[in-house]
């Protein structure tokens, strides 16, 4: 157990990093364009943060969370997800009285103790974002279109928009009543966990994956048919601006989220890739979780988007990452004052923006040739006493096998003139 990695947790390796790299990159950028700054919040927080804000009817909190008292008798929590750790932090650092709206992204890990499966770990990674501030139907449209340009930039197709809103407190508390109504005569055929849900919170059991469950509740009401008439008004300002942008969707009625936060529009991008099937990401509004967890009434809007599951859908899509650039050079060494002279030379050339590998290892010229292959490293030079004494290397060009001698004082310039030329 010492060497093997706890289950539901993996290493990113050194030639895999490089696809991360590029949608964390994308991201930020993507962001960037539409006036998100990055916050990054803590690992764990207070357990009751998620019991107020995530919900304590909810699979999360219920059976999902790494939960543990410290050493003062602090109950804490590994975050499950990020939006409850951002509400926290706009709360505490004031964030009501920046200028309106504030929006934000993340980058985070997150932990979940659940079943492991293809995509779905229990320490996992998130990008994100929030928006406080505004209850205009343009939020939703600016976060749902930030996400349709995201995952647009990083080549990914198939993907479908699903919209639904599940309407406001008042909407569910009437809708409620029905499906309480429509289920009652059900609940022994249902499982443990939503008979649970039947009293504390019945729209929770809409979220079962208990195929049973499934079944018995095909017929159930859909909570987007007792919407009141301001959350159906903001819904068709939602689509009306989506379809002006040219964004496609549908209304998917069955479409709850699994978090008590939520309230009027939800919505996921899903894929129809062979093999990779199932929600990519989602996210929606939550007007009422500043409140919940102690702050002044506060709108909010977001979504959340696993990095494993993208790079998957990615992979299964065939999308090539760009792979990170090859060594410009590298310096092989003959000899101990050679080899402090090469030193000198490869930091010199670090410094002024190049990639450079140098021997570490004291092989054979021959061997030291063989790794410059393996590394694709376009130029090479051998440096021993003989170039230490007459200032002048061998350059061999590795992609088409030409040598020419230069002077070493001259290696930088050449090095940065061919790097302009071919980028």
């Amino acid at each position: 157990m010492l060497i093997k990695a706890p289950k539901g947790t993996r290493d990113i390796l050194p030639d895999e990093i490089h696809k991360w790299h590029y949608v964390e990159e994308k991201f930020s950028e993507i962001c960037s364009r539409f006036g998100f700054r990055e916050i990054r919040i803590p690992v764990f927080e207070h357990t009751e943060l998620f019991e107020r804000g995530v919900g304590d009817a909810t699979d999360i909190v219920q059976k999902e969370m790494y939960t543990f008292s410290d050493k003062g008798g602090r109950s804490i929590t590994l975050r499950p997800e990020g939006t409850a750790g951002v509400a926290r932090s706009y709360i505490e650092n004031g964030m009501a009285s920046w200028p309106q709206p504030v929006k934000l992204f993340y980058n985070i890990t997150a932990y979940r103790y659940e079943n492991v499966q293809k995509g779905r770990y229990r320490e996992f990674h998130q990008l994100g974002v929030e928006l406080f501030g505004s209850t205009k139907a343009d939020a939703d449209v600016e976060v749902i279109s930030l996400l349709h340009l995201f995952l647009e930039s990083v080549g990914i197709r198939g993907l479908s928009l699903s919209l639904n809103s599940i309407g406001c407190p008042s909407c569910r508390a009437e809708y409620n009543r029905k499906l309480k109504a429509f289920v009652e005569s059900r609940l022994n055929r249902l499982c443990e966990d939503c008979n649970n849900r039947y009293q504390r919170n019945p729209l929770r059991i809409l979220d079962c994956k208990e195929q049973g469950c499934i079944n018995e509740l095909r017929d159930v009401p859909y909570l987007l048919d007792y919407i009141c008439g301001d959350c159906a008004e903001h819904f068709e300002k939602v689509k009306e601006k989506l379809a002006a942008m040219g964004i496609p969707f549908t209304v998917d009625k069955k479409i709850v989220r699994g978090l008590d936060y939520y309230n009027r529009t939800v919505f996921e991008f899903v894929s129809k890739n062979i093999g990779s099937q199932g929600t990519v990401c989602g996210g929606g509004r939550y007007d009422g979780l500043i409140e919940s967890v102690g702050g002044s009434p506060t709108p909010g809007i977001g979504f959340a988007l696993g990095i494993e599951r993208l790079l998957i859908e990615m992979d299964s899509q065939g999308i090539d990452v760009p792979l990170p650039p090859s060594p410009d050079i590298f310096i092989g060494v003959i000899g101990d004052r050679a080899g402090l002279y090469a030193e000198n030379l490869a930091l010199k050339l670090r410094t002024g923006g190049i990639i450079c590998h140098k021997d570490i290892m004291e092989r054979s010229v021959t061997a030291q040739m063989k790794y410059a292959n393996k590394l694709n490293a376009r130029f090479v030079v051998i440096i021993g006493d003989n170039e230490v004494e007459s200032g002048k290397v061998e350059l061999k060009d590795m992609s088409t096998g030409e040598t020419r001698m230069i002077n070493i004082d001259t290696l930088q310039d050449r090095l940065k003139k061919f790097k302009q030329v071919n980028s």
